[in-house]
């Protein structure tokens, strides 16, 4: 009896193992915290490449087109699929733009009747999510965008509105940051004097593909 209660005593006594429960109840906290950290670092990233995307697709969509000093500038389909095959080469492998998102491209015009409308538009991503402005032929009330941002065409212009929408690809759990939908808009007005009447193909007889907005795919994986 003499002998456990010595035993017990030094055991009271003895705080050589203190440090190493402690960490083992603190460190599932920092871990935890860690782990956020980086997913929040991540999708914040994330968010500033589609914001970044959608400007630049905006940008180059306005610019596109044949250079002519005797008539207007006409664009044709092969710009546009260019265009959006550049889009997914400058998000990068990484990001795998059009297997998780899509990129929605809207040309703003004026009707015969004064009323803005979509012209045209042209889509890529199998991210099953449609225009959340109207869809090509729309005639709209009021301009194209959110309330408060909407923009406007002028008679004999054309403003480009790129919609980009991406589903989140988390580093090791979504429900770290929750939601994982992006959401992005950009828009510009046509630089030059642009062939408002349709869009081109370069060759009539070997038409490039028109990539529109009931398709959900990836032509260029």
């Amino acid at each position: 009896m003499i002998r456990l209660t010595a035993l017990l005593s030094r055991l009271r006594k003895d705080r050589s193992g203190v440090a190493i429960t402690e960490a083992a109840l603190i460190l599932p906290f920092f871990l935890g915290a860690g782990l956020w950290g980086v997913e929040l670092a991540n999708y914040s990233l994330t968010t500033m490449k589609v914001g970044q995307l959608a400007v630049h697709v905006a940008d180059n969509a306005s610019r596109i087109g044949d250079i002519s000093t005797l008539e207007n500038r006409k664009i044709y389909e092969a710009d546009i699929n260019d265009l959006l095959e550049g889009a997914a080469l400058q998000a990068g492998g990484r990001m795998d733009l059009y297997d998780h998102g899509r990129v929605i491209v809207s040309s703003l015009e004026v009707n015969g009747d004064a009323r803005q409308y979509i012209h045209w538009q042209r889509c890529m991503g199998t991210y099953n999510v449609s225009s959340t402005y109207g869809v090509e032929g729309d005639v709209l009330d009021d301009g194209m965008g959110p309330n408060g941002r909407k923009v406007y065409a002028l008679d004999g212009e054309a403003v480009i509105f790129v919609e980009l929408q991406y589903e989140y690809q988390p580093l090791i759990s979504a429900s770290l940051v929750g939601k994982t939908a992006i959401r992005s808009i950009a828009s510009y007005t046509v630089r030059s004097s642009r062939d408002l009447s349709q869009v081109y193909q370069v060759s009539s007889s070997k038409p490039d593909p028109q990539y529109t907005c009931d398709k959900f795919q990836n032509a260029f994986a």
